[in-house]
């Protein structure tokens, strides 16, 4: 992240200062098992950030080794949330790249005496294993020849055997106090279609052996990821350097990016999905990239967010509202105005004569200021919050007897109103006071408030979509704290400007919050997502 000076950075000031390295090196290695979702934009943001400030090169490289859960809807959608975010790689690469060589290297850790095929079932590694507090003991298979190993991993990968009939560990410490380190697996055989290599191999490495290979075959100089890794940290340093890459990539571990109130997980979003909780991956609810495009989240806003979450060593949590903080920060600068009006009550103007044009500003924090033309005339919507018959304390709105300004237009005043046989107000009757216009001299006029209106004759009907988070607040079972209702649909009533808009443009809806077109709009679909409210709670 540019100009964060976190302490990844250094680490490499130091080694570039040493010679210990001559450039920097690094990758993004998404599982295209998923979409990726906002703890992913941070490591993005630090991959790709760390690599461009030092002039270095970022690769992305799908870490493709279990066929069973990948898919090319997954690659595709890594690929378009990159790009959306802002950063481009300089190699598109993959794990199944690199199966031959990989292969190659662990046959060359069986002729140094290093790896041997076990026959124990997944079970039976696991009980063998040992505790935290209790060493593991050896498997009986532990000690084959060479000779049979070789034989045995070739028959493995000619498909001699059965699904989790045998895999092949690294032969390592089984009383190590780190447990990643107790003869991990290395290979395992598994039956399933691959997405590039269809059905060549039945084995495939596991991660923890594939990752520091790809690393090194690469030339990758820094390989930062997440805390969880930094107990792999010896077995990724003992796979290099046991398979000849000396000194071979640094590992590097930062704390990922947990926020309240979002699930960070992929196995729990595809569970969302899945089950039908959600309309898909790129639901506006869901935290993924593509949920936040849809939404209409600028991605500037989300790098912005990375930046201010920082790259520390201890896991923390971050809260919503500062996400939120640097979403609204970014449409506050970027997005015109425009009036809508939620829950349309009739507003007629008995005297006006004519149609006429008002000028209203599109957006006070642009670099250059702008208005586009509105039409004024005898039926207006405003809202129904905007008119109190019998206000409350401190209402400064519509009521009977008083005055309030229509947002660009002219100040109205109360004549009457009309309601239903449930008392519910239908009407409200206003006359407009003249000159009363920006400029004009009776502008001046003190008024209770302001309030948007949209002309009853050229408005259009839109749609709006707004939501919760998925996650109630607190602690439990993720199932018990699914939101109920996180979704509600509005119809409304806008400006007839917005009949021009394009798909995700941004707007702030005056005094309801920012919205962006749905990614299908136009054509006759008038419909827009909730971005973020105007109020903004962070650092309060």
């Amino acid at each position: 992240m540019e100009g964060s000076g976190n302490f990844i950075e250094d680490i490499i000031d130091d080694e570039l200062a040493r010679g210990v390295v001559t450039e920097v090196a690094t990758r993004f290695p998404p599982e295209p098992n998923g979409y990726l979702h906002i703890g992913h934009a941070k490591a993005i943001c630090i991959d790709f950030g760390t690599a461009a400030k030092y002039g270095g090169r970022c690769n992305l490289r799908y870490d493709d080794t279990n066929p069973s859960k990948e898919d090319v809807e997954y690659v595709n959608s890594i690929k378009r949330d990159i790009e959306w975010l802002g950063f481009k790689w300089d190699a598109e690469l993959y794990a199944s790249d690199y199966f031959e060589r990989m292969y190659d290297c662990a046959v060359s850790l069986i002729k140094k005496g290093l790896a041997y095929v076990c026959d124990y079932s997944a079970d039976e590694i696991r009980q063998s294993r040992g505790t935290l507090t209790s060493p593991g003991t050896d498997s009986p298979y532990r000690n084959r020849s060479v000779e049979e190993n070789l034989t045995l991993f070739r028959q493995m990968r000619e498909g001699k055997f059965a699904d989790g009939e045998k895999t092949l560990r690294a032969k390592i410490d089984m009383s190590s106090p780190n447990i990643n380190m107790r003869d991990p697996v290395i290979y395992r055989i598994l039956r399933a279609t691959h997405h590039r290599t269809g059905d060549k191999w039945c084995i495939y490495p596991m991660y923890d052996f594939a990752h520091p290979l790809e690393d090194a075959f690469e030339g990758i100089t820094y390989s930062l990821c997440t805390l969880e890794f930094e107990d792999h940290r010896p077995l990724y340093d003992w796979v290099k350097v046991n398979c000849g890459f000396v000194p071979g990539p640094r590992q590097i571990e930062f704390a990922r990016l947990n926020i309240k109130r979002t699930i960070m997980s992929k196995r729990y979003l595809k569970k969302l999905v899945d089950e039908g909780r959600v309309d898909g991956w790129s639901d506006p609810r869901m935290p993924t990239l593509s949920g936040m495009r849809e939404r209409g989240y600028p991605p500037e806003a989300i790098r912005a967010f990375c930046a201010a979450a920082g790259v520390a060593k201890s896991n923390g949590e971050t809260e919503v509202a500062m996400l939120e903080h640097f979403v609204r920060d970014s449409l506050n600068k970027s997005a015109d105005r425009v009036m809508v009006v939620k829950d349309p009550i009739k507003l007629n103007i008995v005297n006006a004569v004519a149609d006429e044009e008002c000028l209203v500003e599109n957006n006070p924090n642009a670099d250059e200021v702008t208005y586009r033309s509105v039409t004024f005339g005898k039926e207006l919507y405003i809202d129904r919050s905007d008119f109190a018959a019998e206000p409350p304390p401190k209402y400064k709105r519509l009521v009977p007897g008083g005055t309030v300004r229509l947002k660009g237009a002219y100040i109205v005043k109360y004549v009457s109103h009309e309601c239903d046989a449930d008392g519910n107000v239908t009407e409200v009757n206003c006359e407009y006071i003249p000159d009363s216009k920006s400029g004009g001299v009776n502008a001046g006029m003190k008024v209770k408030g302001v309030i948007q209106w949209v002309n009853a004759k050229d408005s259009i009907d839109v749609t709006l979509n707004e939501y919760d988070y998925l996650l109630l607040d607190g602690d439990g079972d993720f199932n018990d704290r699914l939101t109920p209702d996180s979704k509600k649909v509005y119809s409304a009533k806008a400006e007839a400007s917005l009949a021009l808009a394009k798909p995700y443009d941004r707007f702030q809806f005056i005094r309801m919050g920012y919205y962006s077109a749905v990614g299908s709009y136009g054509e006759g679909r008038y419909e827009f997502n909730m971005v973020t409210g105007l109020k903004d709670s962070y650092g309060k």
